[in-house]
């Protein structure tokens, strides 16, 4: 684990546009991600003021915003080269802002929001204690969180492996990863934060990890 690098470093040979790319012409990433987005929104309700930590190039966050029917999502990265091609591939849609932050020290005050997402982000994160205490800080009362991390299962391991030695594409990930949610870690530091476990489900053979929360 390689803590001493920002999370732009960790991400140098990320594409600005990974997502909006990967869809359009990688048949392995349009699988994973549909199904990982069939599962969130299974477990979406409506909220009126929606973040999104860890948003890339903002693809996502556009899905979140119409599964939560929000007035307003903000999508905030630590990537400033994905900030700035979500704010320009997006620019016509209001309804959302990008910005850059980290999410061990979010910008906002206490109890901004009405729902918090964290898709598939908290893998690439120094302190996961830090950023959900900042995740439940930044929530209203009686808010809710939607977390998704890989659940470092043995399967998960080997295709991750595969993935980053073989797939053409795939390097670009190596090291990207700092964090392991292996044997339930995700539900755990979600109970130490205080947060309210309401759905608690692994899919794709285990290999993803969804925990949605709330804020009593």
């Amino acid at each position: 684990m390689n803590t001493k690098k920002t999370g732009e470093d960790l991400h140098a040979h990320v594409p600005a546009n990974w997502y909006f790319e990967s869809l359009k012409k990688d048949p392995l990433q349009k699988y994973w991600h549909a199904t990982r987005f069939r599962e969130v929104r299974k477990v979406t309700t409506p909220a009126d003021l929606v973040l999104d930590v860890g948003c890339a190039d903002g693809v996502f966050s556009d899905i979140v915003r119409k599964s939560t029917k929000a007035s307003k999502l903000v999508g905030i990265d630590i990537v400033k080269s994905s900030v700035e091609w979500a704010k320009k591939h997006w620019s016509k849609n209001k309804k959302m802002k990008f910005i850059v932050g980290d999410a061990h020290k979010l910008p906002f005050k206490n109890g901004t929001f009405d729902a918090v997402f964290c898709l598939e982000a908290l893998e690439h994160v120094v302190n996961p204690v830090q950023v959900f205490k900042e995740f439940k800080r930044v929530l209203k009362k009686g808010g809710y969180g939607v977390f998704l991390v890989p659940s470092d299962n043995d399967l998960f391991r080997i295709v991750w492996w595969l993935w980053l030695h073989f797939y053409p594409r795939g390097w670009v990930w190596k090291e990207t990863h700092i964090q392991t949610y292996r044997n339930n870690y995700l539900p755990k530091i979600c109970k130490k934060a205080g947060f309210k476990i309401e759905l608690d489900r692994k899919f794709n053979l285990g290999m993803l990890h969804l925990v949605k929360v709330r804020k009593i």
